[in-house]
């Protein structure tokens, strides 16, 4: 079974602004309502393509009800903590000419709640994988990726982590699995401005060397590069797409690649596939559908068997 977990879930509420003046009234054109968190995303996207997963979370409050009342309706099975006070988090994104986004601080989560969370998790056992993804509220520890992998260490659990730096960092003594920092992610680590999949590949094996067992690194439309656990070099070109939103994008990627690993495909296969998942996404309003998926597979196939030629 796979299992996510988001810390830090969101309602995103999305407005379309027709103009975007600072000091002065503003209206929307259309306004759009999504729940999201990176472990949530993930979860989404492994239901589209039917791999059964659980999602684990805190929530707080009216908000945190609709979050979870949205994502039964959609099909995906989820185990959250429910805080006793405040309200899960809502961020604010208006999607103009240039996209800006206010995102909420969340509630605070005692140490109790933090308790019970870990007790859930403590489910979870020989082969079964988890996936740590997303930020982490200012009212748990910096380390709390780190204190879950630990807390199960042993047990014969594959770890996922998409965190950013010393939460990615934090990590690798564990030796995750997976790890997917994107590009700009790993020159913040490495303080490096590395673009292509191709300038990417020493960072990615520095990266194996501190623990990870296969290193995802995203790179937008120059493709992606997968350093697998067996040293292999694994890259793919992006299909091309217009852009709709990119929020979901890496989610889908992690959602796709843990997929296709599971069902014994070759590390090449999940890394087209994953591809596919992160650009269809990327393509969507939301997290993608099957049939979009589908089609940017497609397209990305032919891609490589031009280059190939």
């Amino acid at each position: 079974m796979i299992y996510t977990v988001t810390l830090n879930p969101a309602i995103d509420y999305v407005m379309h602004p027709l103009t975007l003046d600072m000091g002065f009234t503003n209206r929307s054109s259309t306004e759009e309502l999504y729940v999201g968190g990176n472990g949530i995303n993930v979860s989404t996207l492994l239901n589209e393509i039917k791999v059964a997963n659980i999602a684990f979370g805190i929530v707080a409050g009216f908000t945190g009800d609709y979050l979870v009342k949205t994502m039964q309706k959609n099909g995906v099975a989820s185990n959250f903590v429910r805080l006793d006070h405040g309200f899960t988090r809502i961020n604010v994104k208006l999607n103009g000419i240039v996209m800006t986004m206010v995102n909420g601080m969340g509630p605070r989560i005692s140490e109790r709640k933090v308790d019970e969370l870990l007790e859930r998790i403590d489910y979870i056992g020989a082969g079964d994988t988890l996936v740590l993804t997303g930020s982490i509220p200012k009212s748990l520890p910096e380390d709390m990726y780190d204190v879950i992998m630990k807390r199960l260490e042993g047990r014969g659990v594959r770890f996922v982590v998409d965190a950013p730096g010393n939460l990615l960092l934090e990590s690798l003594p564990s030796r995750p699995f997976l790890i997917k920092p994107n590009n700009h992610e790993v020159g913040r680590i490495f303080d490096a401005r590395p673009e292509t999949p191709e300038e990417c590949v020493p960072y990615a094996q520095e990266l194996q060397k501190r623990g990870a067992q296969n290193v995802i690194v995203s790179c937008g439309g120059h493709g992606s590069l997968l350093l697998d656990e067996n040293g292999e070099v694994h890259i793919v070109p992006t299909a091309k797409i217009r852009l709709v939103n990119a929020t979901g994008a890496g989610d889908s990627m992690v959602a796709g690649f843990v997929a296709k690993t599971q069902e014994g495909a070759t590390y090449e296969e999940a890394l087209r596939f994953a591809s596919a998942c992160g650009t269809a996404t990327a393509a969507s309003k939301s997290i993608a559908k099957r049939p979009t998926i589908d089609k940017v597979y497609a397209a990305l196939t032919k891609v490589i068997e031009g280059q190939g030629r």
